[in-house]
């Protein structure tokens, strides 16, 4: 190992000695409770497309119909959740 590694290792131990866990854990907690509305909100857009999408499908399979189902179903998720970002983003 060369000096300057040596040297840039040492110095890197030096700045880490001043990390805390518990400043590390409080500020991971703020922002996983500062996210959470907008966290949801996209798993709502994405469900909604999901199972909306998944049950147009499914009414294509049955019914014959060919894409048009799904096309509807994938339509009403996107509708329902651009609905629910935009309502969760507005509300603050």
């Amino acid at each position: 190992m060369s000096a300057r590694l040596a040297r840039v290792i040492g110095e890197m131990a030096k700045k880490n000695r001043s990390f805390s866990y518990s400043r590390s854990a409080k500020s991971l907690q703020e922002n996983a409770s500062n996210a959470g509305a907008a966290a949801g909100a996209s798993y709502t857009l994405v469900g909604g497309i999901l199972v909306l999408g998944g049950l147009g499908y499914l009414l294509d399979r049955w019914q014959g119909t060919g894409p048009w189902g799904l096309l509807i179903g994938l339509a009403l998720g996107i509708i329902v959740g651009f609905y629910d970002l935009v309502k969760t983003t507005t509300r603050r």
